[in-house]
């Protein structure tokens, strides 16, 4: 019995799915390419420069690192960040485990409660938080009127008030983040555990804390970045004398003029978000290969 063989251009399918997927993706590669890409580049190169000179050199960068207030701005920054990514991580985990595993009517009030925030603008929300916090705002009114304090205590125009505005601006995106992660998450495991005489904390350490590893990384990841990166809140609550990148950059360019040492700013401010998400995402994956390991160390 003798079989007959065709010859057929198996990778014209291929090629020409390829070729569609290209053409799809080629819009929203050239606006990235343009408005992100480019500006990017332009940025970087830009740093380079030097206002004095007009040399080519990296002057700003040694500007930036022997300067002590660049310095301070950029350890602030940081240590901002990560409070508040902390600070929203932790208050969005009861109220995303709720909403994931509740079935009871408040659920929907408490989702419209958590993404309240959100219909009001930053500044808005901030010149909110300035009323409560100032020294004769409505905290320090209360305890002077009640007789708990003699003089206003200092709530305001330092780190503790821009990370209280901050982690309300950003908590919404944290309870979605976690949320998303919690329900991914079988509700089986939990009950098992608990038949099994676990009790309700030892199922939180052992199994939900876990197994939420990636939603708490994401959340924190996010909170960091939009913390980094805000202007409104730290320039409101935080007052002239509390520098952080974002505020630094934008003296640089509208009082100074000086659009290189701005770059500088900027690019040490990229570098610092990527740098926390690298961790945060090489932390994530280390996790995820201890949970699917076996004992004896084989995946």
């Amino acid at each position: 019995m003798s079989t007959l063989a065709l010859d057929l251009p198996h990778s014209a399918a291929p090629r020409r799915a390829n070729t569609i997927a290209i053409l799809g993706l080629s819009p929203a590669m050239g606006l990235l390419i343009i408005f992100f890409a480019l500006p990017m580049g332009m940025m970087v190169a830009m740093s380079f420069h030097d206002t004095a000179t007009t040399n080519v050199g990296l002057q700003n960068y040694t500007r930036f690192l022997t300067d002590g207030l660049s310095l301070r701005g950029f350890w602030r920054t940081a240590l901002m960040s990560g409070m508040v990514a902390v600070s929203a991580t932790m208050l969005a985990y009861p109220v995303a485990y709720y909403l994931a595993r509740s079935t009871s009517r408040w659920r929907s009030v408490v989702f419209a409660l958590a993404l309240a925030p959100e219909l009001a603008g930053v500044v808005l929300r901030t010149y909110g938080w300035l009323i409560i916090l100032e020294d004769r705002g409505f905290i320090n009114d209360t305890l002077i009127h009640v007789g708990l304090i003699s003089s206003p205590l200092p709530l305001s125009k330092n780190l503790f008030a821009v990370v209280v505005g901050l982690t309300h601006v950003v908590l919404p995106f944290a309870i979605l983040s976690l949320t998303t992660s919690i329900q991914g998450i079988d509700d089986n495991l939990e009950r098992a555990a608990q038949i099994l005489g676990a009790s309700r904390l030892a199922v939180v350490r052992h199994i939900l804390l876990p197994l939420s590893v990636p939603g708490l990384v994401s959340s924190f990841l996010l909170s960091f970045t939009m913390a980094a990166s805000a202007y409104a809140t730290p320039a409101l609550l935080g007052g002239a004398g509390f520098k952080v990148l974002a505020t630094m950059i934008s003296e640089q360019v509208l009082f100074y003029i000086d659009w290189p040492f701005a770059a500088v700013m900027a690019n040490a401010l990229l570098i610092l978000m990527l740098a926390i998400s690298y961790v945060g995402v090489r932390f994530e994956a280390s996790q995820r290969a201890k949970r699917t390991s076996h004992p004896g160390g084989r995946a």
